[in-house]
């Protein structure tokens, strides 16, 4: 005659209960460390700064604006369309390129600030024109027109736009340019070698290489003037 086995003891429901917990904890774990592998493994890495010893004060694309048949100094402008202070300085610039532009090249560089929120679609509408050959006349647009559109939070593509057209630029080709990609690593580019080369703001001026600290307008026509002879 067989022994009838006792059956185990039930579980009580409390310890039912912590076995369960301890269960799906180590589940959470097991997913958690799957997610932040993959997001790990494929999260990009984020761009590099350029460093200061690759950054170049001038580029092959960047825009001179003067062309000396003898070059004795460059200077280069990081510039903001959308700065008060680049649109305050412009007359003068102008004036010191009529009057130096035969000796000096004069350089722009594209350096957008954050702050403002047009300024980046500005810089990249100035960039499409400059592809058919219009980057002055677009350059003189933004800062004759910076009070209109300046300060303003939503964006100004649109009005930027119609700046293209009274040029007569080929607004397919024009609406190209903006979208692509290249163009915006053109103004990227400006930017990086900017910062890394220790521009904060805008204007920042470099003659020959150097940064120039600039007090008043007689100071910086007597630089270029010294740097000219």
């Amino acid at each position: 005659m067989s022994k009838t086995q006792t059956p185990p003891p039930p579980m009580d429901t409390a310890k039912k209960a912590r076995v369960f917990i301890w269960v799906l904890l180590a589940v959470l774990v097991a997913v958690g460390v799957i997610w932040y592998t993959v997001f790990t493994l494929n999260k990009p890495a984020p761009a590099a700064p350029t460093p200061a010893a690759e950054a170049q004060l001038v580029r092959e694309d960047s825009h001179r604006v003067t062309s000396p048949a003898t070059e004795k100094a460059q200077l280069v402008e990081f510039l903001d369309f959308e700065c008060e202070a680049c649109l305050a300085a412009q007359p003068l610039v102008e004036e010191l390129k009529k009057e130096f532009g035969d000796r000096i090249t004069f350089v722009n560089r594209y350096f957008p600030l954050p702050a403002h929120r047009n300024s980046a679609t500005a810089a990249l509408a100035v960039e499409a024109a400059a592809q058919q050959g219009k980057y002055e006349q677009m350059y003189a647009k933004m800062f004759e027109t910076q009070p209109q559109w300046g300060e303003k939070t939503e964006s100004q593509a649109p009005l930027f736009r119609t700046f293209a057209e009274e040029l007569g630029l080929d607004l397919t080709a024009y609406d190209a340019a903006v979208a692509d990609d290249k163009t915006k690593e053109r103004i990227k580019k400006d930017i990086a070698d900017g910062t890394a080369l220790g521009v904060k703001g805008t204007p920042t001026f470099f003659l020959n290489g150097e940064m120039l600290t600039l007090e008043t307008k007689e100071q910086f026509r007597q630089l270029l003037a010294d740097a000219a002879k």
